[in-house]
Protein backbone atom coordinates (compact mmCIF):
# COMPACT_ATOMS: atom_id res chain seq x y z
CA UNK A 1 0.00 0.00 0.00
CA UNK A 2 2.98 2.46 0.86
CA UNK A 3 4.40 1.77 -2.72
CA UNK A 4 1.31 2.78 -4.45
CA UNK A 5 0.39 5.78 -2.16
CA UNK A 6 3.96 6.86 -3.11
CA UNK A 7 3.78 5.82 -6.97
CA UNK A 8 0.61 8.57 -6.92
CA UNK A 9 1.96 11.30 -5.06
CA UNK A 10 5.21 11.06 -7.55
CA UNK A 11 2.75 10.88 -10.28
CA UNK A 12 0.90 14.03 -8.70
CA UNK A 13 4.20 15.82 -8.28
CA UNK A 14 5.90 15.27 -11.85
CA UNK A 15 2.09 16.02 -13.06
CA UNK A 16 2.38 19.36 -11.40
CA UNK A 17 5.76 19.81 -12.56
CA UNK A 18 5.04 19.19 -16.25
CA UNK A 19 2.38 21.96 -16.13
CA UNK A 20 3.77 24.09 -14.63
CA UNK A 21 6.78 23.62 -16.93
CA UNK A 22 9.55 23.63 -13.91
CA UNK A 23 11.32 21.07 -15.90
CA UNK A 24 11.84 23.97 -19.04
CA UNK A 25 15.46 25.38 -19.23
CA UNK A 26 13.83 28.35 -20.85
CA UNK A 27 11.34 28.81 -18.37
CA UNK A 28 14.83 28.99 -16.22
CA UNK A 29 16.86 31.12 -18.27
CA UNK A 30 13.82 33.59 -18.07
CA UNK A 31 14.26 33.44 -14.06
CA UNK A 32 17.77 33.45 -13.84
CA UNK A 33 17.92 36.34 -16.25
CA UNK A 34 14.83 38.10 -14.30
CA UNK A 35 12.75 38.30 -17.51
CA UNK A 36 9.98 36.49 -16.01
CA UNK A 37 7.72 35.69 -12.79
CA UNK A 38 6.67 32.08 -13.88
CA UNK A 39 9.74 30.36 -12.03
CA UNK A 40 9.40 32.55 -8.73
CA UNK A 41 6.04 32.07 -8.22
CA UNK A 42 6.17 28.70 -8.81
CA UNK A 43 8.94 28.44 -6.10
CA UNK A 44 7.32 30.62 -3.97
CA UNK A 45 4.16 28.87 -4.21
CA UNK A 46 6.24 25.77 -2.86
CA UNK A 47 7.81 27.50 0.01
CA UNK A 48 4.55 28.33 0.84
CA UNK A 49 3.03 25.08 0.96
CA UNK A 50 5.67 23.94 2.95
CA UNK A 51 5.48 25.90 5.74
CA UNK A 52 1.63 26.15 5.82
CA UNK A 53 2.25 21.98 6.39
CA UNK A 54 5.07 22.40 8.62
CA UNK A 55 2.61 24.33 10.29
CA UNK A 56 -0.33 21.51 10.61
CA UNK A 57 2.17 18.88 10.87
CA UNK A 58 3.25 20.83 14.51
CA UNK A 59 -0.23 21.83 15.49
CA UNK A 60 -2.10 19.30 14.96
CA UNK A 61 0.81 16.32 15.82
CA UNK A 62 0.16 14.45 12.44
CA UNK A 63 2.03 11.52 12.34
CA UNK A 64 3.90 9.40 9.48
CA UNK A 65 2.29 6.53 7.39
CA UNK A 66 3.76 4.28 10.00
CA UNK A 67 1.93 6.04 12.89
CA UNK A 68 5.28 7.29 14.64
CA UNK A 69 4.96 11.19 15.13
CA UNK A 70 6.84 13.34 12.62
CA UNK A 71 9.65 15.53 14.48
CA UNK A 72 10.77 18.72 12.67
CA UNK A 73 14.40 19.26 14.36
CA UNK A 74 16.33 22.41 13.10
CA UNK A 75 19.65 21.89 11.68
CA UNK A 76 22.36 23.61 12.67
CA UNK A 77 23.31 26.94 10.70
CA UNK A 78 26.85 26.00 8.49
CA UNK A 79 27.09 28.96 6.32
CA UNK A 80 30.46 27.85 4.60
CA UNK A 81 28.49 24.89 3.65
CA UNK A 82 25.80 26.10 2.74
CA UNK A 83 27.22 28.66 0.64
CA UNK A 84 29.36 26.48 -1.55
CA UNK A 85 26.15 23.96 -1.73
CA UNK A 86 24.08 26.43 -3.19
CA UNK A 87 26.76 28.21 -5.49
CA UNK A 88 27.22 24.44 -6.91
CA UNK A 89 23.84 23.90 -7.29
CA UNK A 90 22.71 27.47 -8.83
CA UNK A 91 25.53 26.99 -11.33
CA UNK A 92 24.28 23.60 -12.36
CA UNK A 93 21.28 24.65 -12.46
CA UNK A 94 21.96 27.70 -14.32
CA UNK A 95 24.27 25.88 -17.38
CA UNK A 96 22.10 22.59 -17.83
CA UNK A 97 18.90 24.23 -17.17
CA UNK A 98 17.41 21.18 -14.80
CA UNK A 99 17.08 20.78 -11.03
CA UNK A 100 17.34 17.81 -9.60
CA UNK A 101 13.28 17.68 -9.10
CA UNK A 102 12.81 17.29 -13.20
CA UNK A 103 15.49 14.73 -14.58
CA UNK A 104 13.10 12.33 -14.56
CA UNK A 105 10.96 14.68 -16.61
CA UNK A 106 13.39 14.81 -18.99
CA UNK A 107 14.36 11.56 -19.13
CA UNK A 108 10.59 10.39 -19.89
CA UNK A 109 10.45 13.12 -22.88
CA UNK A 110 13.39 11.45 -24.27
CA UNK A 111 15.49 14.21 -23.80
CA UNK A 112 19.09 13.59 -24.42
CA UNK A 113 19.70 15.82 -22.05
CA UNK A 114 18.12 14.14 -18.99
CA UNK A 115 20.58 11.35 -19.19
CA UNK A 116 23.93 13.53 -18.74
CA UNK A 117 22.05 15.11 -16.33
CA UNK A 118 20.88 12.00 -14.34
CA UNK A 119 24.46 10.47 -14.43
CA UNK A 120 26.15 14.23 -13.28
CA UNK A 121 23.56 14.17 -10.13
CA UNK A 122 24.57 10.79 -9.14
CA UNK A 123 28.31 11.54 -8.99
CA UNK A 124 27.63 14.56 -7.25
CA UNK A 125 25.61 12.34 -4.83
CA UNK A 126 29.08 9.73 -4.91
CA UNK A 127 31.23 12.96 -4.24
CA UNK A 128 29.00 14.46 -1.24
CA UNK A 129 28.92 10.49 0.07
CA UNK A 130 33.00 10.89 -0.20
CA UNK A 131 33.61 14.50 1.34
CA UNK A 132 30.79 13.81 4.01
CA UNK A 133 32.20 10.60 5.45
CA UNK A 134 36.03 12.21 5.70
CA UNK A 135 34.38 15.91 7.26
CA UNK A 136 33.02 13.51 9.99
CA UNK A 137 36.56 11.00 10.47
CA UNK A 138 38.06 14.59 11.56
Amino acid sequence: MKFILTLILGFAFGTVLLATQAFSWFRIQQMFRFESFHMYGVLFSAIATAAISLIIIKKFKVKSINGNPIEVTPKKLDLKANIIGGLLFGIGWGLTGACSAPLYILIGLHYKIGIALFLGAMVGVYLFGIFDSRKKNL
